[in-house]
């Protein structure tokens, strides 16, 4: 790379983090229930502003729409800035989109817990690695009926596959990711010690 390359890799990786991070900080759960005239999803359950909380409203279309919506910002974000730019653009940006969904400026930096965003960052730069994701959700969720232990074990799965199967920065990326993914479920890791988290099909 010479002196020209780098003189444009600053300002590129720049815009492609605040290209991410606006994309991705977009609250489509917020911005849903109120069109639907459900008021603020924050003040429900959680206060999240992700699928599972829109879930508590008693919309089981407009949850899925979010579901869909968050991840799709990731696939975005990371899809669009790869194609253009390369796969180092595409890691920054769907980055940049992950952290935007969990600390959106907009809502006072308190955001979802990331899960679909994730999944959507996945699709975007190693799109067969969603099947690994799952493959892994639906044996645990199969097995244990928690969600969410179903999806912090695909997290801890997705970059070991990724690192093995050569996708090294990529696979990097995730560590990172799933490192995040499991602090911003701490409240769900201590309800599944304790066994008071909620099980998949619970009422109540």
């Amino acid at each position: 790379m010479d002196i020209f390359d780098w003189q444009l890799a600053l300002p590129l990786t720049l815009g492609c983090l605040v290209f991410g991070y606006l994309l991705g900080s977009v609250p489509f759960g917020l911005i849903l229930t109120r069109m639907a005239g459900l008021g603020d999803v924050r003040k429900i359950g959680s206060g999240n502003i992700g699928a599972t909380n829109v879930l508590r409203t008693g919309n089981k279309k407009l949850a899925v729409a979010t579901l869909l919506l968050d991840a799709f910002k990731g696939t975005a974000a990371a899809a669009i800035a790869a194609s253009v730019f390369g796969i180092e653009a595409g890691i920054a940006s769907g980055f940049a989109a992950f952290l935007g969904h969990l600390y959106p400026v907009w809502l006072g930096f308190k955001g979802g817990k990331g899960i679909a965003t994730y999944i959507g960052v996945l699709l975007g730069l190693a799109p067969l690695i969603v099947l690994v994701f799952a493959a892994v959700w639906l044996v645990m969720a199969k097995l244990s009926r928690y969600s969410s232990l179903s999806a912090l074990v695909a997290t801890l799965v997705v970059p070991v596959v990724l690192l093995a199967s050569g996708y090294g920065k990529i696979g990097l990326l995730f560590v990172v990711m799933s490192v995040i993914t499991w602090i911003k479920h701490r409240a769900n890791i201590q309800r599944l010690l304790a066994g008071t988290e909620g099980r998949i099909g619970e009422k109540g």
